[in-house]
């Protein structure tokens, strides 16, 4: 199977790469295989401060909404958080003490929203909070298994009966100037968020949950169609097992699941994700990459890997690839003339690119860029 490019990894970096390309005419392949970064997305693209034209051309293709203010969000554990681009469902704010009253609902069984959590920040930040549970019989099939009492599972749920929900929290509402909910809403619909807002007399915020995201699945289910109505070839439960290199240049790649038919390319763009997708894997003394043993920056001293404070930034989550100025990764010192590493695969080695989705979205198209100057 011959492309263009072939691309590893179905994630936001993956798809923002592959559906560029694809608009440009190129014909692309992308293995994924399953798991990657969008399960746990936030909603907010960290470190985008600016939005590039062509970033809002890709998701307004795709049907994904987003805006841009300078502010805080509210987050899982109470916390406020810096942001700026986000998708349209995520509330930003001026300053954290966005409201007077707020009211928190949450839905019996639920485990992944902390609403003790968030009511505590509230409070801290001098808005008077309270918590109600809705008890729902649509949703009492998913409690009869804690695994099925997902934000996924419910998020399936809460899309055919947002409507009964807004008439339950109207019940609930007296004062309050606004309501937090567990974004668990529009996995299918995007709509659903922006209907609820306008339904209820209260300020409306959606707070995340323990992952799944389900944002991030959204997301990623948009950009996937997208690139396969641009005609790129999804390759879904598939993963890379080794590649077969000559002289610094790649010259295809083995899945799992393809078997004795290899993936060649004039081009390969590694978008595999760092330990949670396993695009980096670690043992007790080392950190490798398993596709190919490229070159990783990290350390020697494994003590040095974590900071005992578990809320503090973590020193493993820098480590990543070795790339030249064109993010050609290293192999044994020297660099693959023909493959790209982008998104968290590199860590936090390129810290010219942002971090965390802003990193992934600017070192796909930096790596697009390099693919297309060549033409």
């Amino acid at each position: 199977m011959k492309f263009d490019t072939v691309i590893t990894g179905g994630g936001l970096a993956g798809l923002i790469a592959g559906i560029s390309l694809q608009k440009e005419g190129r014909s692309t392949a992308i293995v994924s295989s399953g798991q990657n970064a969008l399960h746990f997305f936030s909603g907010t693209f960290e470190s985008m401060n600016e939005a590039p034209a062509r970033l809002l051309e890709i998701f307004s293709e795709a049907g994904i909404r987003v805006h841009y203010a300078d502010g805080v969000r509210l987050m899982p554990m109470g916390t406020f958080k810096e942001s700026a681009l986000s998708l349209e469902d995520i509330s930003l704010f001026e300053k954290p003490a966005f409201a007077k009253k707020a009211l928190i609902v949450n839905f019996m069984g639920y485990h992944d929203f902390f609403s003790s959590f968030i009511a505590d920040g509230l409070k801290k930040q001098g808005i008077e909070a309270r918590i109600r549970l809705l008890r729902l019989p649509e949703m009492e099939h998913l409690r009869q298994s804690p695994s099925e009492m997902r934000s996924v599972q419910i998020a399936r749920t809460m899309d055919r009966i947002w409507e009964k929900v807004v008439q339950e929290i109207r019940l609930l509402l007296k004062d309050d100037d606004a309501v937090i909910l567990p974004q668990v809403f529009g996995l299918q619909d995007i709509s659903v968020p922006g209907r609820i807002r306008e339904a209820l007399p209260a300020k409306v915020v959606f707070t995340g949950t323990l992952p799944p995201s389900v944002p991030g699945l959204r997301t990623q289910m948009q950009l996937r169609r997208r690139y396969e109505t641009l005609g790129g070839t999804f390759l879904m439960g598939d993963e890379v097992k080794s590649a077969h290199l000559h002289e610094g240049v790649v010259h295809s790649l083995v899945t799992q699941n393809l078997g004795s038919h290899y993936l060649e390319a004039d081009n390969f763009i590694l978008a595999s994700g760092s330990f949670f997708s396993k695009g980096l894997i670690s043992t007790p003394d080392s950190v490798f990459e398993p596709i190919i043993g490229l070159d990783v920056k990290s350390s020697e001293d494994r003590n040095s890997w974590y900071d005992p404070d578990f809320s503090a930034d973590q020193p493993y989550m820098d480590f990543g690839l070795v790339t030249d100025g064109e993010l050609h990764p290293f192999k044994d010192g020297e660099a693959l003339k023909n493959m790209y590493a982008i998104g968290s695969v590199l860590g936090n080695t390129r810290p010219e690119l942002g971090t965390g989705a802003g990193a992934a979205i600017r070192s796909a198209f930096k790596a697009v860029d390099s693919i297309l100057s060549k033409a």
